[in-house]
């Protein structure tokens, strides 16, 4: 009876250890991976979908899809800032990852030359106020968003850069899927 039960309690390891072994080999792979197939990890070309929360230096949200729909781009074909693009290179689906991405990773640095004086009886007396939405046209055909950013007697300076160049942007994000 005793080499009976030191037989079970051999048998009973080799059966752990084998499990480990194969755990071992099989790796990491999501239920719907065949043996012998390795992770599909964000590469150029592939469909991503992310979630993301993004904040500044002063930890202030600026925007997150965090229990919403996912954002989704085709990695390498620039949809998405570049710090961010070349963050997420080589992440697998379930991957969460903090990013820093300085200006020129991400929406340039302030171009004082996009921030300019309008005459005011050149624009609709209702954004004749700071913090007003602004378009126009550029030289190219382009339509252009600003926001007027100072009111002074004739005129109103509006500033045309984007709404976060010159600013450090903090990304924690997610990798949902890869197709």
């Amino acid at each position: 009876m005793r080499a009976y039960r030191a037989y079970l309690t051999m048998a009973a390891c080799c059966l752990v250890l084998i499990a480990m072994a194969v755990a071992a080999i099989a790796g990491d792979k999501t239920p719907d991976q065949k043996k012998g197939e390795k992770k599909m990890t964000v590469a150029e070309g592939k469909t991503i979908g992310i979630e993301y929360t993004l904040t500044l230096d002063d930890k202030q949200v600026v925007d997150t899809n965090v229990g919403g729909q996912p954002l989704t781009y085709v990695q390498g074909s620039h949809q998405i800032i570049p710090g961010l693009e070349k963050a997420l290179e080589g992440m697998t689906v379930g991957d969460t990852k903090k990013v820093t991405i300085e200006p020129d990773q991400a929406y340039g640095q302030v171009i004082k030359e996009a921030i300019i004086e309008v005459d005011k009886d050149q624009m609709p007396e209702e954004l004749w106020k700071v913090g007003a939405q602004v378009q126009a046209q550029g030289n190219d055909g382009r339509i252009l968003r600003g926001k007027v950013v100072e009111l002074k007697e004739k005129t109103a300076v509006v500033d045309f850069n984007h709404p976060l160049a010159g600013k450090t942007l903090h990304f924690d994000v997610k990798v949902l899927s890869i197709q």
